[in-house]
Order: C-alpha cells, then sequence, then structure tokens
C-alpha cells in the first residue's frame, strides 16, 4: 500500500523528485513576513502542550473547526479545557478534505513529532500523548523548531511605536540560529476613519518626540522611527489595505483632513483616499530611500461578523475576500511614484485571485534595475495558500513575467510549527 504523504507526496514526476530531494528540501528558509511574536523567540519560549502550538491564535484552524459546527467555547473559550479542543479539532480535520490544513498538519506532525498516524477523532488521544511528550523536549522549544526548520531569516510585523525591545534582547542573547529583523507595519497610523486615530498619533508622536497636528509632523515622526528601525535591521514594510487608489491633493487639502479627524467631524471616501495617499506616496519615497521593500496586501474583506467581532476581536478568522476592482488605483500609484525616481521595491499580494493576471502584467510595467524582479507579484495569499492556488499563482506568473526571479513562499502565520507551508509550497513548485 501506499505510504500516507510519503516521501514523494505531490512530487508525481522524476524530475519533480529530483529538483525537490536534491535541491528544494536543503534550502534554508527566508521568511520575509510573517505574524510570529518576537517575545516567545527572546524567551526561547516552550509549549504546554500541542492545543497552545495549534490552536492558539490560529484563524485558520479556528475557522474550520466553527464549520464542522462547534461551539465557540471549545475552539476560542476559556471554559473548555485544552485537551477538549483538540478533540474538537481531530474531528473536524477529517472532513477538510481539499483544504490545506488537512496537508499542513500532517506534515506537521511527521516533521516535528515523526507521526505518520492520520488524525481523526479516534486517533486524538494518542497524538495527544505523543505530541505532548515530545513539545516538552528543547528541539521543540521555539528556537529548536527554528533551527529543526533551517530558518535563516525571520521578518516580524511591528508597529512604527514598537520599541522593539523584544528584538534587542534576541540580537543581544545570540542564541537563536536564525537573524530575525522587524518589519514596520504603519497600519495605524494609515487609519484616519478609525476611532482610534488620534490617540494612536498621541502615541506615536510621544515616541518620535513629535507633537503631531499636520501631515509634515506624522512625516517627520516617522522618518524618526524608520531610522530606528533601520537600525534594528528592519528591510521591508506592510501595508494591509482594503483597496489600492490614487488621489493626489495639496499639502493644505490633506492637513485639513487630519484636522476634521482629530476634531471628530466624519470623513468622507475622498477624504480618506486623499489622506492615505499623501501617506503612502511619502512612505514609498522613503523606503526607496533606504533601499527597503513595501509590501501591500489588498482585497481583504474584514471582521464580517459584527457580533463576533465584539466578542472576540479582530484576526479571529472572519474575514474573506473582496472584489475591489484595483488595477487602475494600483498602477496610478506606482506611476507616481516612478516618475519621481521614488519608486521602491514592491511586493503586491491580492486576496482576490481572479487578480493574478492583472499583478503578473502590472509588475512587468515597473521593473527596474536596483534587483533582477525589483517588482514582485507576492506569494498565494491567505485562502489562496492552497494547492490549486499556488498553481494558479505561479502559471500566471510564469506565463506573464519571470518565475525564475519570483520571491518564494513566506508563512504569514503566527504559529511556529506553519514553516512545513514552506515545504508544502516547494513539492507544489517543483511538481
Amino acid at each position: 500500500m501506499k505510504e500516507f504523504m510519503g516521501e514523494d507526496f505531490l512530487l508525481e514526476t522524476e524530475t519533480a523528485k529530483k529538483l525537490f530531494h536534491e535541491h528544494a528540501a536543503k534550502m534554508p528558509i527566508i521568511d520575509y513576513h510573517c505574524h510570529i511574536n518576537p517575545q516567545q523567540i527572546a524567551e526561547n519560549h516552550t509549549f504546554k502542550n500541542i492545543t497552545e502550538a495549534w490552536l492558539g491564535g490560529d484563524h485558520y484552524k479556528w475557522r474550520m473547526i466553527r464549520s464542522n459546527g462547534t461551539a465557540e467555547k471549545d475552539i476560542t473559550g476559556k471554559e473548555s479545557d485544552d485537551r477538549e479542543k483538540f478533540q474538537k479539532f481531530a474531528e473536524a480535520l477529517p472532513k477538510a478534505i481539499g483544504n490545506p490544513l488537512y496537508h499542513w498538519t500532517h506534515l506537521e506532525l511527521q516533521r516535528y513529532f515523526d507521526c505518520r498516524t492520520p488524525l481523526n477523532g479516534k486517533t486524538a488521544e494518542e497524538i495527544w500523548q505523543l505530541c505532548n511528550e515530545k513539545i516538552k523536549q528543547p528541539a521543540l522549544s521555539v528556537q529548536g523548531i527554528i533551527e529543526k526548520s533551517n530558518v535563516k531569516v525571520i521578518c516580524t510585523t511591528d508597529d512604527p511605536a514598537d520599541d522593539l525591545c523584544w528584538h534587542k534582547k534576541i540580537k543581544e542573547d545570540g542564541s537563536c540560529t536564525a537573524k530575525v529583523l522587524p518589519a514596520m507595519r504603519p497600519d495605524a497610523a494609515m487609519r484616519i476613519e478609525k476611532p482610534a486615530y488620534g490617540e494612536y498619533l498621541k502615541r506615536l508622536g510621544a515616541v518620535a518626540g513629535v507633537d503631531i497636528q499636520t501631515m509634515e509632523d506624522l512625516r517627520a515622526a516617522l522618518s524618526k522611527r524608520m531610522d530606528f528601525f533601520a537600525e534594528m535591521g528592519c528591510k521591508a514594510s506592510d501595508h494591509a489595505l482594503e483597496y489600492v487608489f490614487c488621489r493626489e491633493a495639496s499639502e493644505a487639502e490633506v492637513n485639513a483632513v487630519m484636522k476634521k479627524a482629530l476634531s471628530g467631524t466624519a470623513l468622507t471616501t475622498e477624504d480618506i483616499e486623499v489622506y492615505k495617499t499623501a501617506l503612502l506616496l511619502f512612505l514609498g519615497k522613503e523606503y526607496a530611500k533606504r533601499g527597503w521593500a513595501m509590501q501591500i496586501h489588498y482585497s481583504a474583506l474584514r471582521d464580517n461578523n459584527s457580533s463576533e467581532f465584539e466578542t472576540l476581536g479582530p484576526d479571529t478568522g472572519f474575514d474573506c475576500i473582496a472584489s475591489c476592482n484595483c488595477g487602475e488605483g494600483l498602477v496610478k500609484f506606482m506611476d507616481a511614484l516612478h516618475k519621481k525616481g521614488d519608486l521602491p521595491k514592491m511586493i503586491l499580494y491580492s486576496l482576490n485571485p481572479n487578480d493574478n493576471a492583472m499583478i503578473a502584467t502590472i509588475i512587468g510595467s515597473f521593473q527596474g534595475t536596483e534587483a533582477a524582479g525589483k517588482i514582485q507579484h507576492g506569494a498565494a495569499w491567505w485562502f489562496n495558500d492552497t494547492k490549486t492556488g499556488m498553481i494558479d499563482h505561479m502559471v500566471n506568473l510564469a506565463n506573464l513575467s519571470v518565475l525564475g526571479n519570483f520571491i518564494g513562499m513566506l508563512t504569514d502565520s503566527r504559529s511556529f510549527l506553519y514553516y512545513t507551508t514552506h515545504e508544502y509550497f516547494r513539492r507544489i513548485l517543483c511538481n
């Protein structure tokens, strides 16, 4: 009988097997975008059990378990114990054939726990005991997992006002085998329409030593924070946009919008786009000066279930793909930077797979000599990091651009065990 997810899993030809086993499998992981906690790296955290490692903060799995009709208390609730939550996950997993979670879960069991038993409701107790015994070992501490996974670079996601104290501790300690770098994500400074905007500017201003009232003040504050992030090794930024646009305006118009927001006056869509365009153009120019990559993630419709959002907060599994028409806005934005010589290296991701061909052709319009593949179509993101999603993404890239310059996979995860997604991607790519 063929081995369950054996050594040639997803490799259908001799060429694919040679490419993977002799080359791709041996290569280090450069995780250029993720949401893992640098504190856990600094403290070399040891997980108390497999539920903490697998289900703590993982909204991919929460979403799948909910779809099996499981009560929220048995997913994120404090009233259910970790063993019961693991059981609910195990019972739901066999029904999720076709969902990459099925493959990822079993790759994690194989690579980190040497377990080749399929997980289901009946095997849950056996696997619970096995994993919990092994997870106490130093090889499966956070730094142990990083070393075992051959991870060489980790770029976390960090607010401009963050003091990066955990990055400092990681660097000073020197025990982590990977280079851990901050990546700046100024979303809170972008979200002028949110109620917390004014308070955030106070926080950012306090850290930067700037009283932020105008766009000039905001630029000064962010410039200081970028200097600090650069000192800490930052090489990339990240932006989460609902959609991409470009609405240029005068400095006076931008300042008038900021004044409205800080006074509590309601903003129009035009106001919001004017402000965000000005800020994004400034940041793009600064990134280009510093040699940073500008990542833009867009077309996600977030927090759709308002009652669950009020209870559980963001990033809990209630998001979906949006259908925004962003081609013209993206081109106009990139062109505004390019014609002034300010276009940075960029990585573009749309959550809507219908944008794959569009992005693959847009990137060809703005390449440069700074790097082979200066403008990248980022890896299949979020709801697209399935087998078919990765294939569709790479086929478009190969057909319309230069696949050999593709930047490759990332985890985009809050879980340290998700490094097997790089193996999953590499097997699909080699095939």
